[in-house]
């Protein structure tokens, strides 16, 4: 993608208060003899010895984010879940040597993925039995290493985003057009949405609704879900052909729930639905699809029909950097979308028709965040 720079430029903006003080406050920081100064002084000490730890943390990100690709390969969290173990009989089993064993135990121990006891034992950290609890996110790391193959070049993938490894891995382009791994695209997008399913439903209420068309919903798993906790609903997956073939093989149509092979952007939707949700869809697609999208979706949505939306959101407090850093450098890799705050979204859905749009409370925001709005009876 061929970048353009002759975009004329704008006039600077005028600064205000806050950034002449934080401009101060960045000049003070950058300071050598203030960084020895606050290090020596005891009142400082305490917030310097914070800050550093958390400088570091940013430094050794991608060091963690393999101690976790090597626990997850290995599948040693599997093998700890067993029982306590000990480095030697770990070390046989993965076929390390003992001191490569404990090197990686003892960093796993460290991210509180795994625990030391007496006698030499080895178990699950409490982070450890919380992966095991959500399968989908050991996929997401084994995933993990085609994102991390375009950012050894973080540069050069921020200058052109085109043929990148993630894209052409996992991209819904390529699947439509058959030569993507409908497999891998499915699986991948059926563990993204059993992760987050629960907190879904936990947001929004499914009583009022008869039919439900989940929208790019890849094999089924939320329709599943959704069917388990309302007994009266039935349910329509639309996601492409391939996509859909996969979820008749894992589980043939049945009175309540039922596949479509369609494409979301192209229409028309199957008709009939009372309730329609895109679950952790529309931050993959860049804003003009989006809309598209939201608007296809309104026009086969029945008169006082409902529309879900569900999806990690950008600027969620206290996980701001799940929302810009870890999701805008995962889409900008993925070769199309970008995190969208709740304002965003809600903009989008009520450009497409919708009313009443408001955002429902979600048990994790930081995984995913719900919006619901309505189609006016009239």
């Amino acid at each position: 993608m061929d970048i353009s720079y002759t975009t004329p430029v704008k006039p600077r903006p005028t600064l205000t208060w806050r950034i002449r003080w934080h401009r101060w406050r960045n000049r003070v920081l950058s300071n050598p003899s203030f960084q020895r100064w606050a290090a020596r002084n005891p009142l400082t000490r305490p917030i310097g010895h914070r800050k550093a730890i958390a400088l570091h943390h940013l430094t050794a990100g991608f060091v963690y984010s393999q101690t976790l690709a090597a626990l997850v390969e290995l599948e040693l969290l599997d093998v700890l879940a067993e029982g306590p173990t000990t480095t030697q009989e770990i070390a046989v089993r993965k076929q390390l040597s003992e001191p490569a064993t404990e090197t990686l135990l003892k960093a796993g121990q460290s991210l509180k993925l795994v625990e030391h006891y007496e006698q030499g034992l080895w178990g699950l950290g409490e982070l450890g039995a919380a992966m095991l609890a959500n399968p989908g996110i050991a996929e997401m790391v084994r995933h993990h290493k085609h994102l991390y193959r375009d950012l050894t070049d973080p540069i050069s993938l921020l200058r052109d985003r085109d043929g990148s490894a993630l894209s052409k891995y996992w991209h819904y382009d390529a699947v439509l057009a058959g030569s993507g791994e409908p497999q891998v695209y499915s699986n991948l997008m059926s563990d993204s949405q059993a992760m987050i399913a629960d907190h879904v439903l936990a947001a929004v209420d499914l009583k009022g609704c008869q039919q439900l068309l989940d929208i790019a919903g890849g094999t089924g798993a939320f329709a599943r879900r959704a069917l388990e906790s309302a007994d009266h609903l039935t349910a329509t997956v639309l996601d492409l052909p391939a996509v859909a073939s996969q979820g008749l093989e894992q589980e043939p149509e049945s009175p309540r729930l039922r596949f479509v092979g369609g494409d979301m952007f192209e229409g028309p939707l199957p008709l009939g639905a009372d309730c329609v949700s895109f679950i952790r869809v529309l931050h993959d697609h860049d804003d003009e699809r989006v809309q598209l999208a939201l608007t296809n979706a309104y026009k086969a949505l029945k008169p006082g029909g409902r529309i879900i939306v569900a999806e990690p959101m950008a600027e969620t407090r206290g996980a701001e950097s799940i929302g810009y850093a870890y999701f805008g450098l995962y889409l900008w890799s993925l070769g199309s979308g970008r995190p969208r705050t709740s304002a965003e979204l809600t903009s989008f859905i009520n450009k497409a028709g919708f009313e009443q749009v408001r955002e429902q409370k979600s048990p994790m925001p930081c995984l995913v965040r719900v919006i619901v709005g309505h189609k006016a009876y009239s």
